[in-house]
């Protein structure tokens, strides 16, 4: 396909996090479709369990310093990068003393899922978004990965349908089996209400489960990857139903190739579907 800019919102990257199937594949699929002259950028938490001495992380002081809006209080967005040096790829990290304090991942020093997950999520996903803005680069395509980059597509499709930078961007999401031990915040879909939105638009988080989450980020989602085989049949039954182009990840080595064929052939592609059946279907 022709050169294109396409933007990485994941929740986890190797080496940043613990190795597994999602970290390598989020960190792998990037360095496939650069290394084949795209253009790429990569954003991730910040979260308290990376070491940012031995990664070299470092603040960008011309990027850093906004404040974003959540539940209607201010929060300082801190925006630093580091190098992934064997695949020269640089990662953009999403930074906030409250919110990403040290040592902490997705549960407290005491293993509790932490309480503020759900405006985590938020802030780390609204500050993804900022942050190209300020960079003033148009990506054709957002691929997010994981439920922490799940409120992207809504983010994308709702708030920032009009603005120039997003108008051609097509939305990719990664649906992985990462469930979180805990609950998210019953008061999320009500904290996205300060935003310029209605409550339908955020209905299907009203109850804020991992599947549904799941479920939102494809309702607003121009294709979809399933990055496991584990998924449950009600969730499988929702992506059918949305009409979405798919691609099912392999374990094979061609699976990069054929993702960067997705691209193509899905932004070729035209989405339909019914807004009532896919809150019927939760």
């Amino acid at each position: 396909m022709g050169k294109k800019r396409i933007l990485y919102v994941s929740q986890e990257i190797s080496p940043y996090t613990k190795e597994n199937k999602r970290s390598n594949f989020c960190m792998n699929l990037p360095q496939f479709v650069q290394e084949n002259d795209n253009d790429i950028r990569i954003f991730m938490p910040k979260f308290g369990t990376i070491n940012e001495r031995r990664h070299q992380l470092h603040e960008v002081i011309r990027l850093s310093g906004m404040n974003l809006i959540i539940d209607d209080f201010d929060h300082q967005l801190i925006i630093k990068v580091a190098s992934i040096q064997h695949s020269r790829m640089q990662v953009y990290f999403i930074d906030n003393e409250e919110y990403f304090p040290k040592r902490h991942y997705l549960n407290d020093l005491e293993g509790k899922f932490m309480q503020n997950n759900d405006e985590r999520m938020m802030f780390f996903c609204k500050g993804v978004i900022e942050t190209v803005k300020k960079l003033g680069w148009a990506p054709d395509i957002i691929h997010c990965n994981g439920w922490f980059s799940a409120l992207v597509p809504m983010y994308i499709k709702k708030l920032y349908s009009q603005d120039p930078l997003f108008s051609k961007t097509k939305v990719y999401y990664t649906v992985f089996d990462n469930s979180f031990k805990g609950d998210l915040n019953n008061l999320l879909s009500e904290k996205l209400l300060f935003e310029d939105l209605t409550s339908k638009d955020v209905e299907l988080i009203n109850n804020p489960t991992f599947e549904n989450l799941n479920k939102f980020a494809i309702s607003y989602s121009d294709s979809v990857v399933l990055g496991s085989k584990k998924l449950s049949k009600s969730l499988l039954d929702f992506i059918k139903i949305t009409n979405v182009p798919l691609l099912v990840k392999t374990d094979d080595d061609n699976f990069e190739k054929q993702c960067l064929s997705f691209y193509e052939n899905a932004a070729n592609s035209k989405k339909t579907k019914k807004k009532k059946q896919l809150v019927e279907a939760v």
